[in-house]
């Protein structure tokens, strides 16, 4: 990775206010907002606090992790990308440089969720923390490479609600927000189908200091599978156009 255009995209997503809102105070806000008041409550067998927690880290690191990608499509709309494609910064530097400040973001996400959670009187060992937020960062490989994905097919008019939407719909489906749509038959199946919904159940594993389920691997591997020849296979295109 090109350390000079990694600083420039790191220094671009901490100048970036709405990024800042959306990734870092939007999920801290609205944990202590439903928390607050329900601090003592369970949920689904788990102190409230401890699942909200996790529900709103998984939003925050989504939000990272999928904007820093989605930025591709602000580059391609004012030729940032094509005059980088003449000097000797590589694919591989310029995808990189965008996936490691989301994943840093989110880091940063889990780390203002987590200290909000202690707050509250959510209390780990230090294995169960290592435990959730090394499940967090594993669940979110493929939704980085979603973002990579739209950042290359989308266009700027249409990047805002297709970001917005897929985190949205993530996170609702998920149980990100307190609750699950279904809890059993075909549509559970179907939530537990998706990155985001492993994301969550990351804080509830962390309880019992175990990893996830062989599903909830394969859930994420099958995704990761899936998404990412398709962002290679957008990139060439894009690439091919120019």
């Amino acid at each position: 990775m090109h350390p000079v255009y990694f600083r420039y995209e790191l220094l671009r997503s901490f100048r970036n206010w709405r990024f800042i809102v959306f990734s870092l105070a939007y999920p801290v806000v609205l944990y202590f907002v439903v928390t607050g008041p329900q601090r003592h409550a369970h949920f689904d067998g788990v102190a409230f606090p401890l699942y909200f927690m996790a529900g709103m880290a998984a939003v925050g690191t989504m939000i990272a992790v999928i904007s820093s990608g989605a930025r591709i499509a602000a580059d391609r709309s004012v030729g940032w990308t094509r005059q980088l494609r003449i000097t000797p910064l590589t694919p591989g530097d310029y995808l990189g440089a965008k996936v490691v400040c989301g994943f840093l973001m989110a880091l940063l996400a889990i780390a203002l969720v987590s200290l909000s959670g202690t707050a509250l009187g959510v209390r780990l060992s230090a294995g169960e923390w290592l435990t959730m937020i090394g499940l967090m960062v594993v669940g979110l490989v493929p939704i980085a490479v979603l973002g990579v994905l739209l950042g290359h097919v989308v266009t700027p008019d249409s990047l805002a609600p297709a970001v917005g939407g897929t985190i949205m719909l993530l996170a609702l489906l998920g149980g990100a927000y307190g609750f699950l749509v279904a809890t059993s038959g075909a549509v559970f199946d179907l939530i537990k189908a998706l990155p985001s919904y492993w994301l969550v159940q990351a804080g509830k594993t962390a309880l019992g200091g175990s990893g996830w389920p062989a599903e909830g691997w394969i859930v994420i591997a099958a995704w990761t599978a899936v998404l990412a020849p398709l962002a290679v296979l957008a990139y060439q295109r894009d690439t091919a156009r120019v």
